[in-house]
């Protein structure tokens, strides 16, 4: 299966809590953390919440 690399790249601080929860299920948390997961539906739905706090890179 198809992985992907996200790395968080902007600060949680005055964020709604559907995007710290949405992060936070990621697996991330803080600014530059990285994770690499499969490229699933739910992944990329959570991915498409938050794309204005993470980058996103095809491995």
């Amino acid at each position: 299966m198809e992985q992907i690399k996200i790395t968080q790249v902007r600060s949680l601080i005055k964020r709604p809590k559907s995007q710290k929860a949405t992060i936070q299920a990621l697996g991330l948390g803080r600014v530059n953390k990285r994770v690499v997961v499969d490229a699933t539906p739910q992944i990329w739905g959570m991915v498409h919440k938050v794309n204005h706090l993470v980058v996103i890179e095809k491995i």
